[in-house]
């Protein structure tokens, strides 16, 4: 199944400098590989990737380049993520494409499937969604 691109997602990578949108479209295609199941649309201003309404992945861009968001990041199993926030969020910097780990890149996005923190209910309970077979 192929992933729709929003329009709000295309908006998004037209305001990045050509690099910049180098790495989106990048990011953009690994992420329609390993999770076509996923809903992407931009929240809260950067591009998020959602499954069954949990953020798992998103992007945005700072100061040091791409900066790729895994929700639940800090629960994966392979290292390499730096710790963000409060719960269990983490994150890596991509400066330039060439600095793009692919095959880092293709196990936490099959983790971000696998390993889900309950984004929607956290105020109310801290559980990991149960998730079935995609």
């Amino acid at each position: 199944m192929a992933m729709k691109l929003g329009q709000d997602i295309l908006d998004y990578q037209s305001n990045l400098s050509e690099d910049e949108a180098a790495i989106g479209a990048a990011l953009i295609k690994m992420i329609s590989k390993v999770l076509p199941q996923a809903e992407g649309k931009v929240w809260h201003g950067h591009p998020v990737w959602f499954i069954d309404g949990n953020p798992v992945v998103g992007y945005s861009l700072k100061k040091a380049g791409i900066e790729v968001l895994f929700w639940s990041g800090q629960s994966f199993n392979l290292e390499g993520l730096r710790a963000m926030g409060k719960f269990k969020a983490a994150s890596l910097s991509v400066p330039a494409l060439k600095s793009l780990d692919k095959t880092a890149l293709t196990t936490w996005l099959g983790e971000a499937k696998e390993i889900q923190w309950d984004y929607q209910n956290l105020p109310k309970k801290r559980a990991l969604v149960k998730r079935t077979k995609f």
